[in-house]
């Protein structure tokens, strides 16, 4: 309720008492990049005016006075450092470091009633609605959450900005980590940016921000962080991992995964034998829904005793389906039991079991 009172009386207070005013109407869409960003970090934020009567490239200003008012006086002939950038269409940027523009502590900061501002022309004849830039605040929850991972946005766009943070504590290994970088590829490593840490502008490029107290940040547009896109190219996900120094030390399996905003993530694969009893004169099939792009291949090796026998079924994303003969493979075997080893064609094990046989009548 307090910092409500503030900003309403805030707003009230430094309203500018000038000639006639045109209003340049709402800002349609806002956005920082990094998406996640401490207060004492460089951070851009994007404005959207599209909506607004401002032109393309005009020189807009920003009159911001919560959390301190940095351009007070100045609503007639705003300060250089009160300008926007404009980048491209109708979209304007400013970069600050909030703890040096507004002049206060992260504390102060974070107590205060948030960015509140107005954008307007130089000489504040023409001005936006009242806006709030928002700030996510959230993102602390990660830090006693007990998660290795978690992305803001949980799922980004391609020409988007996205921050993932990361867990070092959770990591075997990473504790005494003085770098940690991101190896990666969209689309289950179909388009790669692999950590290579023989090359100082990949390793800078690649290297995560050190938050402190084990804890790390990424922040990228996967549009512009990935190199050698295909045209048409949609993003499904980012698949990564996390390397301690110079590959002193990786996240374990399985691999990280990030799904696409604009991708509906495929259901888990489904692994299963049948029919569920089976006797040395049955097939016993093998089936495995839903697989991951690039597993086209089932490899078993089903033994009894001193009989193995080995082999394989191919087929697609939606199934790998297929019979084992055990007739043929066990007319001569006493076993009671066979054991039954799937990989895929990764050399990944699918599955491991020990199967009774039926005794027959």
């Amino acid at each position: 309720m307090k910092k409500i009172l503030y900003t309403i009386l805030a707003i009230v207070a430094f309203l500018p008492v000038a000639k006639a005013q045109e209003a340049a109407g709402t800002i349609a869409n806002m956005w920082s990049f990094p998406v996640i960003y401490q207060y004492d970090e460089e951070v851009t934020w994007n404005f959207d005016l599209s909506g607004t009567t401002f032109a393309q490239g005009e020189d807009v200003y920003i009159w911001i006075w919560s959390p301190s008012e940095p351009d007070a006086g100045n609503w007639e002939n705003s300060s250089d450092f009160a300008k926007l950038t404009w980048s491209h269409d109708f979209i304007w940027t400013f970069t600050l470091t909030p703890t040096v523009y507004f002049n206060r502590t992260p504390e102060e900061i974070a107590a205060s009633a948030g960015f509140w501002f107005r954008l307007k022309d130089d000489a504040g004849t023409k001005q936006s609605e009242v806006a709030n830039f928002p700030y996510n605040a959230e993102y602390t929850s990660f830090f006693t959450a007990g998660e290795i991972m978690r992305s803001y946005p949980e799922h980004p766009l391609i020409d988007s900005p996205i921050s993932i943070l990361f867990n070092a504590n959770l990591a075997p290994g990473f504790a005494d980590a003085t770098s940690v970088h991101m190896h990666s590829g969209m689309n289950t490593w179909s388009v790669l940016q692999e950590y290579q840490a023989w090359l100082p502008e990949i390793v800078e490029k690649t290297a995560l921000k050190n938050m402190g107290n084990g804890f790390w940040k990424m922040d990228l547009i996967p549009s512009q962080y990935y190199n050698n896109i295909p045209d048409g190219f949609v993003m499904e996900n980012i698949t990564f991992i996390f390397v301690k120094d110079n590959w002193a030390g990786t996240t374990p399996s399985p691999d990280l995964v990030i799904y696409a905003g604009d991708f509906v993530p495929p259901p888990p694969p489904v692994f299963r034998y049948f029919p569920m009893q089976v006797s040395k004169k049955d097939f016993l099939g093998i089936i495995r829904n839903n697989n991951e792009p690039g597993i086209n291949t089932l490899l078993y090796t089903v033994t009894a005793g001193t009989t193995t026998v080995e082999g394989s079924f191919t087929g697609g994303t939606a199934e790998i389906k297929g019979f084992i003969n055990l007739p043929s493979a066990l007319q001569n075997s006493t076993a009671t039991e066979i054991h039954v080893l799937v990989k895929d064609n990764t050399n990944r094990t699918i599955s491991e079991a020990t199967i009774p046989l039926k005794t027959l009548d």
